[in-house]
């Protein structure tokens, strides 16, 4: 840690306890990892390719006591997301919490194209979540009631960031990972739900081909600096709602 409270060297007791959660909720975190020319992801479109094992500790550490892990449909299809499994050296916290053994992941997906087939609905400890729009697909959403997942339909033509949250409330998520896409962590922070930013700064240039466009934001969104930790480059960087 080289820019916060307790600094010096991290293990990952203690990578873990510069993530801490509100004992109130909700508590959305935003998370994501950048170039130094500002792109979500490498020339192969993934973030992978701009990640490291710092950055890796960081994501892993975050999501260990979250309730869910929110993300887009773009993001699921591009990353192949894996399932979500409870970890044994969690299981006496997140009981002592009050909290399901595995967080529960949560997709917005207004098309409903997803991957039904694979392990994040087969696999995942906790069933998924799907939020999509009123009156998706008719083909698309018969699929989704016959998948392994609890699906969601908004009472309009837009998954709005307040809806979302209020759903994942009621079902006492209320320690939320927002994972992106850039799109959806937009909408979040444009509806002013997003509590704090963890954000990596990775040592490369990958271009711009993989920014997408949006209708950005009416006025900044500002953010306190309460750490940074260092390794191997990369910076990762800790903001709290100003």
């Amino acid at each position: 840690m080289i820019w916060g409270e307790h600094r010096g060297e991290v293990d990952d007791d203690g990578v873990l306890a510069a993530y801490p959660w509100p004992d109130e909720g909700p508590w959305v975190r935003a998370m994501m990892v950048t170039t130094l020319d500002g792109a979500p992801a490498g020339p192969d479109g993934l973030s992978g390719s701009i990640s490291g094992d710092a950055d890796r500790a960081v994501f892993r550490a975050v999501r260990r006591h979250a309730d869910a892990v929110l993300v887009g449909a773009g993001t699921i299809r591009a990353e192949g997301y894996g399932a979500m499994r409870a970890q044994e050296a969690d299981a006496e916290a997140r009981e002592r919490n009050g909290q399901r053994p595995a967080p529960r992941l949560a997709m917005v997906s207004p098309s409903l194209d997803l991957p039904w087939d694979t392990e994040v609905f087969t696999g995942s400890d906790e069933v998924p979540l799907v939020l999509t729009v009123a009156e998706p697909p008719a083909e698309a959403l018969a699929r989704a009631r016959e998948a392994r997942a609890e699906v969601l339909t908004a009472p309009g033509d837009d998954v709005q960031p307040g809806w979302v949250l209020d759903q994942l409330v009621g079902r006492a998520l209320r320690r939320v990972v927002c994972e992106g896409g850039p799109q959806l962590l937009e909408a979040m922070v444009r509806a002013g739900l997003v509590d704090e930013a963890d954000i990596t700064l990775s040592p490369v240039f990958a271009g711009h081909e993989h920014v997408s466009s949006s209708d950005g934001l009416a006025e900044v969104a500002r953010f306190e600096l309460r750490h940074v930790l260092s390794a191997d480059g990369f910076l990762m960087n800790r903001y709290v709602k100003a």
